[in-house]
């Protein structure tokens, strides 16, 4: 599997030993910078273009993931997010990386270099690339509904249950 990174000074330590660790796992890795620490670098210059990878490989139907790294983590997530087609998610435990897989089939996964230690942050990367989305109906109708929006902008249908009671049915 192809792995792309990207990070800003706050995360550079870390993408820095997952280069090393992810290649050991057996997957390429493709790093977005940035490659020299810099106090005053913009996370998304680096962010967007391992999601655009993300997004470009799957779009080219090759298995692709990709973890994006800042101090908390935050902004890194809603930078990615905004490429079409990825989903990201902050993750902080083995669980969420194992939910972000499972139920959300996110592709890319954003952590903070400064909330975890360096292995606590590895094993949660381990753990969101050995983990498989299953396909859950549930799940796949959930995505499926995101990536309609994303793309048109079309809302998806209130549910019987919240038009009970409403005058705007």
């Amino acid at each position: 599997m192809r792995v792309h990174l990207g990070s800003d000074h706050a995360g550079l330590e870390l993408k820095d030993h997952l280069l090393n660790a992810i290649v050991e796992l057996g997957h390429e890795v493709i790093d977005h910078g940035p490659f020299v620490y810099d106090a005053l670098d913009d996370y998304p210059v680096f962010c967007l273009r391992a999601a655009e990878g993300v997004a470009t490989d799957r779009a080219e139907g090759l298995d692709s993931l990709g973890v994006v790294i800042g101090g908390s983590g935050n902004g890194e997530q809603m930078a990615a997010n905004k490429v079409a087609g990825i989903r990201s998610a902050l993750v902080w435990s083995e669980e969420t990386a194992v939910l972000a897989r499972e139920h959300n089939d996110a592709n890319v996964i954003s952590v903070g270099g400064r909330m975890h230690t360096l292995e606590e942050m590895t094993r949660f990367i381990e753990v969101f690339l050995a983990t498989a989305f299953p396909g859950d109906e549930r799940h796949v109708r959930r995505i499926d509904q995101l990536a309609t929006y994303e793309h048109d902008g079309e809302l998806p249908p209130l549910p019987e249950s919240a038009l009970r009671g409403s005058t705007d049915a």
